[in-house]
């Protein structure tokens, strides 16, 4: 099986690519340079949502941001979970949008997209969500922030004898 210069296997998906973030035969550092411009260019709703997401904030689950994913760069993504979270504005909803989120899918990833005015103006209803939606891929309950189990240190670490604490 061929690969492409993403790592994925190469199909007709991957061979057109409605990609118009970077289009065909660019290389992987134009992706990754691009993501990188992206990052540091991020839009009001980009940057409300990632306050959020960032640092293991959300439901303790690692996202990053601007991320390529093959042929693509998406806005947030969640390897553990397969997640990810777009934040649309004006110049989305064409047959691109669709053309993309499709390839994605058959790469085995859930796609939400969330309009910027409802990120910015409902960021409680935009959170709810992609939460019920992490809870539906999650195989087993995820641990609450400040749960777990506590453990007895080690004998003799602090001059103790393993006590819990």
């Amino acid at each position: 099986m061929k690969l492409s210069n993403f790592g994925i296997p190469q199909n007709e998906a991957v061979a057109d690519s409605p990609s118009p973030a970077c289009g065909r035969g660019v290389g992987e550092r134009v992706l990754l340079s691009r993501a990188k411009n992206l990052r540091s260019y991020q839009t009001e709703a980009e940057q409300r949502l990632w306050f959020h997401l960032r640092a293991q904030r959300f439901m303790g689950l690692k996202f990053k941001r601007q991320k390529p994913v093959g042929p693509f760069i998406v806005d947030f993504i969640c390897l553990e979970l397969g997640l990810i979270v777009e934040a649309d504005g004006g110049q989305h909803g064409d047959g691109r949008d669709q053309k993309r989120d499709d390839w994605l899918r058959l790469q085995g990833f859930t796609v939400l997209h969330f309009w910027n005015h409802d990120i910015l103006q409902r960021t409680e209803s935009v959170l709810e969500r992609i939460r019920d939606e992490i809870l539906t891929l999650s195989p087993t309950p995820l641990p609450q922030v400040g749960e777990g189990r506590k453990t007895a240190l080690p004998p003799d670490l602090f001059g103790d004898a393993g006590e819990e604490g």
